[in-house]
């Protein structure tokens, strides 16, 4: 058999391969399909084409000179002054063929590392139409990406009659070349101050190479690059690329349920300019208005025009009750918020915490007071059951009577209450109160439902949403049955079906209101956690609605 030497090349390898494909009973058809696919003289042109690129890969070979293109003219111009042999003619055919003559222009061009497009000059016209610092000639090369106009009514910027018309390309409007407001005058020298944005954009599309915009800014420079301090959580999910609503899709910034963005101008009512904050994309993007999604919600667009958000109408209304209208918190659409510290004569934030089933959240709040009794209590709440021969009013519970009970209840004092074997057990606002006039913080349990009346600037409440991890696939049936599964114990498909659905209910109706989601994979990591968490709420800033600040 052959043998290879150390410097055979792939092309080598791959010859002497093919010989040794020799088919047999079992696997002719296999063997004749690779010996047919390796002979292939593509495929060997391939390997040596890449055996080349290797060698130079780390050699950095540098041009010899700038004007490859104008020599092989001069070659070709010289062979033509006289007769030509045989060689001669194959020569000049190769120097003229248009394939050689590009490679040529390219080798020329990275030689000389002008990689800059070459735009044709200014016509001389241009210069008395143009008035300083209030026209401004924008020109691109146009590639494949593209290029739409949308308006908005002028008589909201300068009074008069004419139309705002900006540019939405991914090139342009990210850039900062055109921004909100500009007016675009003419496009290669067409005047379009009459025409609608769809005469606009066709002319955009019909137009070929260089395109020369002349536009008015609509804001001075000075503004441009002023940083805007209007942040909004995002309450839905947003992809562009499935929104036709939008102007233009690449243009648009994704973002989900959380995100804190940077709105860095609302100029346009229906298209706001934003950024992500922590993103390490500094460019802003296209996003829809608080106004346009809200309009949406409330049904005054065509269904399925706007699919990329995640419930859909009926959900919605299935999860927010009939009739309800977009100013209502299950219709919010961003949150303005800022940044927040509490400061040291300030009473400590409340920290509520919903479980979905499973979670056992009373067991792990208990459990985070029992280690520091002196910075973490509870809410003492109410009951009309008997008091116990061991427990003291105001310790374990508040005991009052059933009257006592209903008055306080028709009054508004309890953020939730029930009923539990004929007895009343509520926990009281002013129970919250009280543990905060200690400097203690406060941590409440409480169904999701009472998150409405907890959202204040009096609690500034920090919501922690706790699921426990729910086994899947094959681990599932050993975690749920096994006695060190965790704190799932022993757990049917059923109970396991019911958790997740839980889980996905509650995110679905007040994911919204979240801070923080805190996955429970056992009490002791999920308490660690949860300690954590505290401590940080005492000693860093987060996002709060600007409502809870500014007062």
């Amino acid at each position: 058999m052959p043998v290879l030497t150390a410097g055979a090349g792939l092309h080598e390898t791959l010859a002497l391969l093919t010989s040794q494909l020799r088919p047999d009973a079992n696997h002719k058809e296999d063997m004749v399909f690779l010996r047919d696919v390796f002979s292939e003289r593509s495929l060997a042109y391939l390997m040596k084409i890449h055996e080349k690129l290797r060698q130079y890969e780390h050699q950095s070979p540098t041009p010899v000179l700038h004007s490859a293109s104008s020599l092989a003219e001069d070659v070709a111009e010289e062979l033509q002054s006289g007769p030509m042999s045989a060689e001669e003619k194959e020569l000049l055919h190769l120097l003229t063929s248009p394939h050689l003559k590009a490679i040529l222009s390219v080798h020329d061009t990275v030689a000389e590392k002008n990689f800059d497009p070459v735009l044709p000059p200014l016509p001389d016209d241009f210069e008395d139409e143009l008035e300083e610092e209030s026209v401004k000639i924008v020109r691109l090369v146009k590639n494949k990406e593209p290029l739409v106009t949308s308006t908005k009514n002028r008589t909201q910027c300068t009074g008069t009659d004419r139309f705002c018309r900006f540019i939405t390309s991914l090139s342009l409007f990210l850039t900062g070349l055109v921004h909100v407001g500009d007016e675009l005058r003419e496009v290669n020298g067409v005047s379009v101050i009459h025409k609608r944005p769809d005469e606009i954009s066709q002319l955009l599309s019909q137009s070929q190479g260089s395109i020369t915009l002349k536009i008015i800014p609509a804001i001075k420079e000075e503004d441009r690059f002023r940083e805007s301090k209007v942040y909004m959580r995002a309450l839905f999910d947003y992809i562009p690329l499935e929104d036709k609503a939008t102007p233009c899709q690449e243009a648009g910034l994704p973002f989900t349920r959380g995100d804190i963005l940077q709105v860095v101008t609302q100029d346009d009512p229906t298209w706001w300019q934003a950024k992500r904050v922590g993103d390490s994309n500094l460019r802003a993007g296209l996003i829809p208005s608080k106004q346009f999604q809200e309009s949406y919600f409330n049904g005054q667009y065509i269904a399925g025009l706007r699919r990329s958000f995640r419930l859909s109408r009926k959900d919605r209304q299935g999860s927010a009750g009939e009739g309800s209208d977009p100013g209502d918190p299950d219709f919010m659409t961003y949150e303005e918020v800022t940044r927040y510290q509490q400061r040291p004569n300030e009473r400590p934030r409340l920290v509520v915490l919903i479980g979905s089933l499973g979670a056992r959240i009373n067991e792990l709040k208990q459990r985070v007071i029992a280690e520091n009794p002196h910075r973490y209590a509870v809410a003492v709440p109410h009951t009309t059951r008997p008091k116990k021969p061991h427990e003291k009013d105001g310790v374990e519970y508040h005991f009052v009577t059933k009257q006592q009970f209903d008055v306080d209840t028709l009054n508004n004092k309890f953020i939730e209450h029930g009923e539990y074997k004929e007895n009343q057990y509520g926990t009281s606002i002013e129970a919250i109160r009280s543990v905060q006039a200690k400097n203690k913080m406060c941590i409440v349990d409480v169904q999701p439902e009472a998150l409405k009346r907890l959202r204040t600037a009096e609690f500034k409440p920090y919501v922690i949403f706790v699921k426990p991890r729910v086994p899947e696939g094959r681990r599932r049936r050993s975690a749920a049955t096994s006695p060190g599964g965790g704190d799932h114990g022993r757990l049917t498909d059923e109970d396991i079906q019911e958790m997740r659905q839980s889980a996905i209910q509650i995110d679905q109706q007040y994911g919204h209101l979240v801070d923080r989601i805190l996955i429970k994979e056992d009490s002791v990591s999920a308490c660690a956690e949860l300690r954590g968490i505290l401590e940080r709420l005492e000693k860093e800033s987060f996002w709060v609605p600007v409502s809870w600040v500014r007062i």
